[in-house]
């Protein structure tokens, strides 16, 4: 049953309230500038102006530990029929602790958080604390390297981050942003990543929901430091030429008391039909995104991030939980939109109307959709009738790829279309080929237990799986702790098992990591194509009964590196492809190399063509492929086709005199 709300007839807002007339219309895209608490002079003195949406409150006040708690000192007052506004008679201290006591229609007065608070107290307290951000970045030279280059043509891998697990102290605490400044930064720039990703920092009650339950929307978490501390990690990240991607959370929010769920006594901020405004199986809220105000608070959250915090890109989380009315619901749990359809029609507008926002107020910003189905148009424009982003996580290929690296080897053959279907809609969308934190966690095993075999298979197995995803086309992902074969599950509660680093295995798993990142640096062919047919090429893709591809990347100037992938531990000597190009061709890399745990199997730098024709090829090689192994060519010399040689003449006899022929070339004969 939707719940019956009594509403006092809509005012217009005050007359040249710009900010306050933006955010009733959903059109607010800096609302964090208005809303919230600010300083602010008053009949002539400084104070705090404040200002909160709750339409269905009675009473509104500022309570704080500067008035005893006491709801009657600074009591709001309404502007409109649903924002309220108020001014202390004093300024706050930095790290004021405050809320919001709101008393609703019926019941007892509950007690909020401010949903526009810029730091917050530190669990399990939960009231707002006031700050000013007044940070002196140094990052221009980042900022104005972004302009040079687009960022579609330029090497994406990124390192996805638990911040509270990465390494903790001896004692069990966690780094602050200070110390993780110091560890992680240098740790990415080695190890070959070009982002961090962040799962999320955004303020949360809960440390098991990882933070994706979220109740500051523009706080980050205070588990790690202050939000000057958050930004200047942020800073030294760009200094280093390191990007920071956030996820970010629109979707759904938790129950909290003291969070935005019955705001102000009623469905304020989520849906009132619990048929949309439910998440039973995560127990959250869904935001309503028909209500304007919700709108411009979500917008401006994403802005922030990417104005204030100078973050590169957003991952819009569970964005496949916004498009769908009947995601995780049974018949009968949900209801259909106007139109009669399961899509969620709202939702549609408000992502649109996200990134729309997003583009227009930063420059290229990454706008990463996690979306689990085939819902069209994810990363193209909005004017195009897309949903805006510019990425979209490749689940599809995720999905189908871990499948067909877990099975034995024995049955790969059947199951050849799960390594080769990706590559029929790879630039249907602008993908990020993920292995991320959901991979590693509730009994999915991690990356390397993953594989099949004995020890030394399953190293050779997530060598080939990374090697390969470097070689295919879409920017790439990978969680922490993979890059040094962890044999456990990821969990939130413990850092990563970085003791495994003194066993060679495990040297050799990060020296792989290391080598194939660099490497996927150094090759244009690699990434500056990643979105069209232009960047790639079938040379093989039919050998299903050898569980055999090879496949052309191409960069922008022409250059090109051939990939081959065996994916069955057999050696298979004398196998031949066509390639591209006459001449010599050199083996640049390879995951079976010794260095890495490998057997050393090599092709060498010196590969002659034949000119056998194959693969729609003039000219083709002869190859031994190391078992379980992706390996890359380089044609080093190119050398032209000879010219083919004359007949030799024989020598002529004394011949007959002949009859002049005539000039138009044809012949006089009887």
């Amino acid at each position: 049953m939707s719940e019956k709300r009594k509403t006092a007839p809509k005012k217009e807002p005050p007359q040249g309230n710009v900010p306050l007339y933006l955010f009733r219309s959903g059109k607010n895209r800096r609302a964090y500038e208005y809303m919230g608490v600010h300083k602010a002079v008053h009949n002539g003195k400084e104070c705090m102006v404040v200002r909160v949406w709750a339409p269905e409150a009675k009473e509104v006040s500022l309570v704080g530990n500067f008035c005893n708690w006491d709801k009657a000192k600074y009591p709001l007052k309404k502007i409109d029929d649903a924002v309220w506004e108020g001014y202390t008679d004093f300024v706050f201290q930095p790290y004021e602790l405050y809320k919001f006591c709101i008393k609703p229609q019926q019941g007892e007065d509950i007690y909020k958080a401010d949903p526009y608070a810029l730091h917050a107290e530190t669990r399990p307290g939960t009231a707002s604390r006031w700050v000013e951000l007044d940070y002196q970045w140094q990052d221009g030279s980042w900022l104005q390297e972004k302009t040079k280059t687009s960022q579609y043509a330029r090497p994406m891998n990124i390192y996805e981050v638990h911040a509270g697990s990465w390494r903790k102290y001896a004692d069990g605490s966690v780094f602050s942003y200070e110390k993780l400044g110091d560890e992680l930064i240098p740790y990415v720039k080695d190890m070959g990543f070009t982002h961090i990703e962040f799962m999320p920092l955004t303020e949360y009650p809960f440390d098991g929901s990882w933070g994706y339950q979220v109740m500051g929307y523009f706080a980050p978490t205070s588990r790690y430091g202050e939000p000057k501390d958050f930004m200047r990690f942020v800073d030294r990240c760009h200094q280093a030429g390191i990007g920071v991607i956030m996820d970010w959370v629109p979707a759904h929010f938790p129950r909290d008391s003291a969070g935005l769920a019955k705001f102000d006594g009623s469905c304020c901020y989520e849906y009132a039909d619990p048929r949309k405004g439910e998440h039973k199986e995560w127990g959250t809220l869904v935001f309503d995104y028909a209500k304007p105000e919700v709108v411009s608070f979500l917008v401006s959250s994403a802005v922030f991030w990417l104005k204030e915090y100078h973050i590169d890109g957003l991952r819009v989380d569970a964005v496949a939980s916004m498009l769908y009315l009947d995601y995780n619901r049974k018949d009968g749990e949900w209801v259909a939109n106007k139109d009669g359809g399961k899509e969620n029609l709202e939702a549609v507008e408000f992502l649109q109307a996200l990134n729309e926002a997003a583009f227009a107020e930063v420059y290229e910003p990454m706008m990463i959709a996690e979306e689990s189905t085939s819902w069209p148009m994810v990363s193209k424009p909005t004017f195009m009738g897309g949903l805006g982003f510019n990425y979209k996580w490749n689940m599809g290929w995720m999905n189908d790829m871990l499948r067909y690296m877990s099975l034995d080897p024995l049955f790969r053959s059947g199951n050849h279309d799960a390594l080769t279907f990706s590559f029929f809609y790879a630039f249907s969308e602008n993908f990020i080929l993920p292995i991320s934190h959901d991979e590693v966690v509730y009994g999915k095993a991690s990356l390397i237990n993953k594989m099949p075999g004995t020890d030394e298979q399953k190293a050779a197995g997530m060598r080939s799986f990374v090697t390969y995803m470097m070689a295919h086309p879409g920017k790439k992902l990978q969680f922490m702790g993979t890059e040094f074969a962890q044999k456990n599950e990821w969990n939130y509660e413990k850092e990563l098992e970085w003791g495994l680093l003194q066993y060679k295995e495990h040297q050799d798993a990060q020296n792989f990591f290391r080598a194939v990142n660099h490497f996927y640096l150094e090759r244009p062919e690699l990434w500056e194509i990643d979105f069209s047919w232009e960047g790639f090429e079938w040379i093989s893709n039919d050998d299903y009964k050898q569980s055999v591809i090879a496949f052309r990347r191409k960069a922008k100037d022409g250059r090109e590196l051939v990939a081959v992938c065996n994916f069955v531990p057999v050696q298979r000597e004398g196998y031949r492809i066509g390639v591209p190009f006459r001449g010599t061709w050199a083996e640049v890399f390879s995951s079976d190399d010794a260095s890495f745990g490998g057997q050393g199997v090599t092709n060498g730098k010196n590969i002659k063509t034949e000119d056998i024709p194959m693969h729609g090829c003039e000219q083709s090689v002869t190859l031994t492929l190391p078992g379980n192994t992706v390996f890359f060519l380089e044609c080093t010399r190119k050398t032209p086709k000879p010219a083919p040689k004359e007949k030799a003449k024989a020598t002529p006899k004394k011949a007959a005199a002949k009859k002049p022929v005539p000039k138009t070339g044809k012949s006089s004969g009887k």
